[in-house]
């Protein structure tokens, strides 16, 4: 730090003041809270979000059917008081496997969400802060990698390894990569600008650490709405996964192999495709309340 110049970067009241950003950051955390907690769209969206999570958790205990239990004598029994979802081609109960079926999706869509997530901050942090070669060379390949439909990309790496959870979780993650780099870096470039970073620099903080106690606390709110938004995204992809055969076995339980199962019975017995299909689109949704919501929030700052 240099004490010699009053009122210059590095003279303390400065380097006090550059500080203020990630202090503001963190005080603004009770007040956005509030706001979020009294919007309609946002409370519903955590309600579905927190309600499959508690489902996933502790279905076992909320019906008193066995998901995988064929009953040949009750195959295709439409909704009603003994079976409120109805029963599949197997006799099966369709609300205790809808109920199951939470469990799968959420064992690889938050860990993918948070692996794609994390490696994407972490790219995007290095590359907006420190910026020359590295940066160049990792935008290059996140363009290239940009033009290739995800989704097509994930179905294909996925054939390829197996339909191990462990590959699902890393094939998944790996694709989120690059955009969350591209949203992450694009937050940290404003930052590097900031007198606070400059007041980092010059009283010789490690990078390292400028980018985990300077920079990474001011986009915070970017790389928390990237993650919201990939959990999303995730939910889809397993399910899709699953449907095309490349994710949970068939007869699990899990929603897009439920669909994919009982699709070719759509006709005469809707109940077996409509109700998993609702619990994709239900998850679906509302991560993406709470990712709007929250993403208003960022950009309103």
């Amino acid at each position: 730090m240099s004490p010699g110049i009053p009122g210059g970067a590095g003279s303390p009241g400065s380097v006090v003041d550059a500080g203020a950003p990630s202090v503001a950051a963190v005080a603004r955390g009770p007040r956005v809270v509030r706001r979020l907690v009294r919007r309609p769209s946002f409370v519903a969206g955590a309600v579905l979000l927190l309600g499959w999570a508690v489902v996933a958790a502790f279905w076992p205990h909320l019906v008193p059917a066995d998901p995988m239990t064929q009953h040949p004598a009750e195959r295709f029994r439409p909704p009603g008081w003994g079976h409120l979802f109805g029963t599949d081609q197997f006799g099966r109960d369709v609300l205790a496997r809808v109920l199951a079926g939470a469990r799968p999706v959420l064992e690889v869509a938050p860990l993918a969400a948070a692996a794609g997530v994390a490696a994407g901050s972490l790219l995007g942090l290095v590359c907006g802060v420190r910026r020359g070669l590295l940066d160049e060379i990792v935008m290059r390949v996140v363009d290239a990698l940009a033009v290739f439909p995800s989704l097509v990309g994930v179905v294909v790496v996925a054939a390829l390894v197996g339909r191990s959870t462990t590959a699902l979780i890393v094939v998944i993650g790996v694709f989120f990569v690059p955009i969350v780099t591209r949203s992450v870096r694009a937050a940290a470039l404003v930052e590097r600008e900031k007198p606070y970073v400059e007041a980092a620099r010059l009283r010789g903080e490690p990078f390292p650490s400028l980018l985990g106690r300077e920079v990474l606390p001011n986009v915070a709110g970017t790389v928390l709405v990237e993650a919201t938004s990939r959990l999303g995204d995730a939910v889809f992809a397993a399910a899709t996964l699953s449907f095309l055969g490349l994710g949970q076995p068939p007869g699990s339980p899990e929603w897009g192999a439920s669909v994919a199962d009982s699709r070719v019975f759509l006709q005469h017995a809707w109940w077996t495709v409509l109700f998993p299909a609702l619990a994709v689109a239900s998850l679906v949704i509302g991560v993406a309340l709470v990712a709007d919501n929250l993403r208003e929030q960022v950009a309103a700052r």
